[in-house]
């Protein structure tokens, strides 16, 4: 039956993509993906043949990863981070059903690391006990159950992943979000900000609470809060799980 992968690259560099993956993308005819993905692997797989389309265009490229499989290529639809994790596998089952192809092809869903790990080993080590992962992009979530999501993960006293933190067309939801959680968290509780991981320009900043509502992050930053056993070791942002006190 005809292969489609859909693939988590991971962070962007090749260090950080998984053997499954790198064998995925090897064995596929055609690579599909956002232009900007696409760039980070065309070198690695220079001889594939390559289809990109721009952000918000995300059905077009299942559709055209879709359309290559049925007509008898393997394929590989890939994915910053990991696939299934804000990627594009649920979208790619969805595409499948509604094209009627479900039948005529196999899809393979391939993780890789989402920022969320890989931001968080660039801290230290910020997630080590539950944590819940919001991403701040309203786009397709109302930005009322964003808030609920938000406040509710802070009441739980869960660290708290923050995707998509801030862009061009949303320059300030870190700041409403901070404002969402200023009654819950208190100002000294330690955070952390990881950018462009994995890429040229990679950078981690620890700092407060009270410090996060005005710092600078844009779509390349994913931003770490901290539960309540959260604390600073040696620079590092680390919340221990409590096997000390076992």
């Amino acid at each position: 039956m005809n292969k489609l992968y859909v693939v988590g690259i991971g962070p962007g560099n090749y260090d950080n993509m998984t053997i499954r993956a790198d064998k995925a993308l090897k064995e596929s005819d055609v690579i599909v993906g956002y232009g900007v993905y696409v760039d980070l692997v065309k070198d690695r797989y220079a001889e594939k043949e390559f289809f990109t389309s721009p952000m918000t265009k995300e059905v077009l490229r299942c559709e055209k990863a879709v359309e290559f499989a049925v007509e008898g290529k393997t394929v590989s639809l890939i994915c910053s981070g990991d696939s299934g994790i804000y990627g594009m596998a649920a979208l790619i089952y969805e595409v499948a059903e509604s094209m009627d192809a479900l039948a005529k092809i196999e899809i393979e869903v391939v993780p890789g690391i989402t920022s969320a790990s890989s931001g968080s080993a660039i801290l230290g080590a910020p997630l080590t006990h539950d944590f819940a992962v919001v991403s701040l992009s309203d786009r397709l979530t109302p930005w009322e159950k964003i808030e609920e999501r938000l406040r509710k993960a802070a009441e739980g006293d869960f660290a708290i992943a923050i995707y998509n933190p801030a862009s061009k067309g949303r320059p300030d939801h870190l700041k409403k979000a901070c404002e969402i959680l200023g009654g819950i968290i208190p100002s000294e509780r330690p955070c952390g900000i990881a950018r462009n991981i994995g890429r040229e320009g990679e950078s981690a900043r620890v700092l407060t609470f009270g410090e996060l509502a005005s710092a600078d992050v844009d779509m390349f930053c994913t931003v770490f809060i901290g539960n309540s056993s959260t604390r600073i070791i040696d620079g590092k942002l680390v919340t221990p799980r409590g096997y000390r006190d076992v």
